[in-house]
This record gives C-alpha cells, sequence and structure tokens, in this order.
C-alpha cells in the first residue's frame, strides 16, 4: 500500500489533470482488490485454485447458507443434545446456621489474633451460604452425582436448583472415601436424567462438552473442546489439603470455579467424566473423573447404600528409572512395597488382606491380573475396578523370585 501511494506523487507532475484522475481510479481498484482479499481470506480461498507441479486444484464451493441463517448441522446437533442434557444438571448450594460460624474479631494487624482490638462482631443470623457446585441427575428417582468435595461439610444442608428453579432439599447418601466423588437424594420422580458411557473407550481428540455452575453464579454454563489427554496422574489441591487422582481425563473445555461436579459428554449427551479439577498454571487444563468410575459408585450405591472402596492394606513405592538407578532393582515396573515416612507408618497394614497371604516389606508387586503395573496402569486404579470380596491375582518379586498370590480384598474403612 505504502508503495502505491508514492507512485502516485512521483507521477503527479508529469501528468494531465484527466490522466491523474484515471491513474487514481486504477490505484484506487487495485487498493481496494487487494484490501477485499486481505480482510476475506476464506472467499478468497475458496475461489482462487492453487497449482502444484502445474496440476490444478480441484474448487470447492462454500458451503450453502443452512435455513436458520447460522448454525451448521454440527451445531444443530449440539443444540439438540443440550436441549436433552441441560434440565438433568443441577446447582448445589451449601449453607450453615450462622451462629455455628468461627466468631470473627477486629484484630490488631501488627500482633495478631492474640491481641483483639475492640469488641467482637456479632454473630450473624440466619442461614449463610458457604459453598457450592454442580451435579447431574442420573436416576428418575432423584439421585445426582457430584464431587465430595462440594458437600464435604457434614455439619452443612445442601440445597439442590433445578433447571425449572425449584429447589429442593438434598440428602448426602454416600461420600467416597478414595474418589472425589458424592451422590446425593433428592424426593420426588420423573426426573430428566443422564446416562454414562464407557470412558474407556474414549480418544484423545474427542469433542467434549462441559455443563456446570460457572463462579458458582452462572448455571448451566456449557463449555466445549477436546479430550486433551487419557489416564492423567495430578494431585489435586483445595484450601486445607490435597488429592491424588487418577486416570482423570484431561480436557481443554473450560471449566471454572463452580463446575465441580458437573458433567463432562460426548456428542451423544452421554457422560464420560465428572468434572473435577482445574490448572491455574496454564490454560485450558480442565480435568474430569472418568465415567466407569462413576458409574460402579452409582450402582453400589443403588444397591448397598454405600459406597465400598476395595483394600489390599500395603504401603509402596512406584519404580521409577530413578529408582532402578538407586538401588540396583532388577526390574523397571512395578511398585516396591516400603513404610512410610513416620515409623508407624508399616509397610504392609497388621490383619490386612496382603497381610493375611504374607505379602511383606520389599516385596514388588508387578502384575495385577496379568495387567502389568506401569505408568498407564497403576496399583491403585487397577484395584478401584474391584469391590470388596474380589479375589485378584498378584505377581511378586521376592529375592530375585518370582511367585503369583493371589488376595481377597477387603473393604476400605477410613480413619475417623
Amino acid at each position: 500500500m505504502y508503495a502505491i501511494v508514492v507512485l502516485l506523487f512521483m507521477m503527479k507532475s508529469k501528468c494531465s489533470h484527466l490522466s491523474l484522475i484515471v491513474l487514481v481510479s486504477l490505484l484506487a481498484g487495485v487498493l481496494g482488490g487487494a484490501l477485499g482479499s486481505a480482510v476475506s481470506p476464506a472467499f478468497r480461498l475458496s475461489f482462487v485454485p492453487s497449482a502444484t507441479s502445474g496440476t490444478s486444484a480441484v474448487l470447492t464451493p462454500p458451503s450453502p447458507v443452512p435455513a436458520n441463517g447460522f448454525a451448521t448441522a454440527e451445531d444443530d446437533q449440539l443444540i439438540a443434545v443440550l436441549d436433552r442434557v441441560l434440565p438433568a444438571v443441577v446447582s448445589i448450594a451449601a449453607t450453615i446456621d450462622a451462629s455455628k460460624l468461627p466468631s470473627r474479631r477486629s484484630v490488631n494487624p501488627f500482633f495478631g489474633e492474640e491481641f483483639p482490638l475492640g469488641e467482637s462482631e456479632p454473630a450473624p443470623e440466619g442461614r449463610q451460604k458457604i459453598g457450592g457446585g454442580s451435579g447431574f441427575l442420573v436416576s428418575a428417582g432423584g439421585l445426582i452425582v457430584t464431587n465430595r468435595h462440594v458437600v464435604e461439610d457434614p455439619n452443612a444442608q445442601y440445597e439442590v436448583l433445578l433447571r425449572n428453579g425449584t429447589s429442593l432439599s438434598a440428602t448426602v447418601l454416600a461420600r467416597d472415601p478414595v474418589l472425589d466423588l458424592a451422590i446425593l437424594d433428592i424426593e420426588g420422580d420423573n426426573y430428566p436424567y443422564l446416562t454414562f458411557a464407557d470412558s474407556d473407550a474414549l480418544k484423545t481428540g474427542q469433542t467434549v462438552v462441559a455443563i456446570g455452575n460457572a463462579l458458582d453464579e452462572f448455571r448451566n454454563t456449557v463449555t466445549k473442546g477436546i479430550v486433551s489427554g487419557l489416564n492423567r496422574r495430578i494431585i489435586a489441591e483445595n484450601d486445607f489439603d490435597g488429592e491424588l487422582i487418577e486416570e482423570a481425563i484431561q480436557t481443554d473445555a473450560a471449566i471454572n470455579r463452580g463446575n465441580s461436579g458437573g458433567p463432562l459428554i460426548d456428542l451423544q449427551g452421554r457422560v464420560v467424566g465428572v468434572n473435577t479439577a482445574v490448572s491455574f498454571a496454564g490454560q485450558l487444563l480442565g480435568f474430569a473423573l472418568p465415567s466407569n468410575l462413576v458409574k460402579r459408585d452409582v450402582e453400589q450405591v443403588q444397591k448397598l447404600g454405600r459406597i465400598a472402596r476395595p483394600f489390599l492394606g500395603i504401603r509402596y513405592l512406584i519404580i521409577t528409572d530413578d529408582l532402578v538407578k538407586k538401588n540396583n532393582l532388577p526390574v523397571d515396573h512395578g511398585v516396591l512395597i516400603s513404610r512410610g515416612a513416620e515409623p508407624s507408618d508399616l509397610a504392609v497394614i497388621p490383619g490386612s488382606p496382603a497381610d493375611k497371604e504374607g505379602i511383606s516389606e520389599n516385596d514388588i508387586i508387578l502384575s495385577l491380573d496379568g495387567t502389568p503395573i506401569n505408568d498407564e496402569h497403576s496399583l491403585s486404579s487397577l484395584i478401584s475396578r474391584h469391590i470388596p470380596g474380589d479375589t485378584v491375582a498378584l505377581r511378586i518379586l521376592r529375592r530375585g523370585e518370582e511367585k503369583d498370590v493371589r488376595v481377597t480384598l477387603d473393604e476400605f474403612k477410613p480413619q475417623k
């Protein structure tokens, strides 16, 4: 563009007034064409053929404009799916008697809590909201899946807000002692509900949609993305502690505060995961618990009235290249049964299934039911696919010799 303007002024002194007008018109046409191509690359690429080695590319005309003016066939499919899915997605609010909240005092900022200034603030009255999240119905009878951390407080009361604006009191039926999952129940029947897809069949690059109560303010927020990775092993941290999550689904569908417990669905409207964690260190790094684990919890609550987790009873170190080098280990996979950091952290829990079958410290567990224990298949994830009472086959390396041991798993009882 700059070159065209310079040429115009160079020729001005040598051209008649009429010639100048013609030249200006000509250059304006050239300039307009160039700008049109620049701002409309999609249109230009649809009609201008390109040639490679003397052959012409096949021209592709632009897609016809749909009858509704904007939406494509893929858009129409997703809109239809969301029409079915959104009524089954709920918002969850946690409230507590305000008089039970910790007292708040005016505090001298130079001396801390030991030196309060003035009088304590009056205790608030009524109920006060202390948290919230998302969830989704999984049965016509009112069963709801959410994250455990959304309903962690045993002293709180929980309210479920349906899409139609109805608010209902919810009962926490079960909290998973291992996974960040919980099952609620609301009174009533004939609720719309979601079904589960097989999360083992998920593929990287598959389109997924996250739904939830974003920022605890924008209900039924929908974000679309792809499966960015599978079988991720992460530490999810909240304000109080951290929790190991294995087999997590990574997605770039935006997951925000308040989305916890909402569904991650495929383009058929089936649940492939439960939105659980997000990385604030990167961009669009969200994680969900796979649907197969969630489905098992729902089925156990329906059959047993609780979530029963399998228990082997060992502490261990995952065998890594560094551990192999430092300890001259004869294998490069599996787990090494080892004591914890504290003297009371025994390698094998007394009376546990592992203890009953003679498994001992420094044994290396190589596989479970024939599946090698490695980065793709951790010991805990393989055990989590079972229920208490199942018998599993472990291949163990002890003092250079491999042996097979069959162990009947017990039910995990969290310490109180």
